[in-house]
């Protein structure tokens, strides 16, 4: 193995201590116009209009469903059994009628 210089040693570390700076530079560089492009896109899609939704409307049959009464069960209860019973019979909630609601114990 060679004894090298102090001299040469210097020159080896400030090579490799600068090449590691211009990297991180580089890479600096990089992010900093990624950063820009992004930035500037989303300006674009900002100022752009957003598209207006189109409201359709639903078609519900007219009417009410009548008294309900609940048997010691919650009203709110009461709202989520005849909504999935709507849901699963693929009828609009005023179409069906809902004598009574009890809890059966």
């Amino acid at each position: 193995m060679e004894n090298i210089s102090i001299m040469d040693a210097l020159v080896t570390a400030l090579t490799g201590y600068g090449v590691v700076f211009l990297g991180i530079i580089l890479l600096m560089i990089v992010v900093m116009i990624m950063g820009s492009i992004f930035s500037a896109k989303e300006k674009k899609a900002a100022a752009a209009p957003a598209p207006t939704p189109v409201e359709v409307p639903k078609a519900t049959a007219p009417g009410t469903a009548g008294e309900l009464k609940l048997h010691d069960v919650e009203p709110k209860t009461a709202a989520m059994l005849m909504a999935i019973v709507a849901d699963k019979l693929g009828k609009p909630l005023n179409e069906l009628r809902f004598i009574s609601i009890k809890e059966d114990k």
